[in-house]
């Protein structure tokens, strides 16, 4: 399908999904996020495709914000009861249950940094910028910045950033855990990319536990984390995947994935 602002790739069993406005700096219209929920949604649904990696045309930003001239002259009640941001915030996350990356190859301010956020890990170019600069503007993070960012990096960081605007560069990034790894600017895609294969050539479903898991960490106590995460190995203990793959072990080769 094609999109008006999104690029969409296949690459074997990896999708690429670009943001394709670089002359707004790939700002996250309501087209944008319409569009990447549709895109997510049905990467989810193909079983050909096993992980995503998402990024932004151009080299200054993975996406610079939300578009402020489609929200300056909305009002609260426009705001409130067309709930704003609830698809974008809830869609992307609980619809792609399967593993995807963001590559984050510039600015990523408020809505972008949120975007990114949502991601199962960051890859950072070396000139990628992070900030949640709502404050500026007289409002807040309205997709999850506050929340998510405060889980990466900590309550004293978080606060600062989101009341004094500043961005955090790739470095402070990486050494606050907000990013997985930092890569040289013009290497970062095909990192990215070659990530994402090793990745889409993991058995499926212990990829999508796995990544369940760890996100369940997150959202409840130590005991049923422990719980859910022994619960989960022992149901994949029961799947195709696991009888191949500790057969193949046994005998020194790859495993070959049927995703049962």
């Amino acid at each position: 399908m094609a999109y008006e602002t999104v690029l969409v790739e296949t690459r074997g069993a990896v999708t690429l999904i670009t943001i394709n406005r670089p002359k707004a700096l790939n700002a996250l219209s309501s087209v944008v996020l319409t569009e990447l929920i549709e895109v997510f949604a049905a990467y989810d649904a193909d079983s050909s495709q096993r992980c995503a990696v998402l990024t932004g045309s151009g080299d200054k930003a993975f996406a610079a914000g939300a578009d402020i001239k489609e929200m300056v002259e909305k009002s609260p009640a426009d705001f409130y009861a067309g709930d704003f941001f609830a698809d974008w915030t809830s869609k992307i996350t609980r619809v792609t249950r399967k593993p995807w990356i963001a590559a984050v190859n510039g600015f990523a301010l408020g809505g972008g940094c949120e975007l990114a956020m949502m991601a199962d890990f960051i890859l950072a170019s070396d000139r990628a910028k992070f900030g949640q600069p709502e404050i500026k503007l007289g409002v807040a993070p309205g997709m999850g910045g506050s929340q998510r960012l405060t889980r990466a990096v900590g309550k004293a960081k978080a606060m600062e950033m989101c009341l004094t605007g500043r961005m955090m560069d790739a470095e402070e990034a990486e050494r606050g855990g907000l990013v997985s790894r930092i890569v040289p600017h013009d290497q970062l895609l095909e990192d990215a990319l070659k990530t994402a294969e090793t990745i889409a050539a993991m058995p499926p479903l212990a990829a999508m536990m796995n990544k369940e898991m760890v996100n369940v960490a997150f959202e409840t106590t130590l005991d049923t984390g422990i719980l859910m995460e022994r619960r989960m190995f022992q149901v994949l203990c029961g799947t195709e995947d696991k009888t191949e793959g500790m057969t193949a072990f046994v005998e020194k080769r790859p495993g070959n994935w049927t995703g049962r």
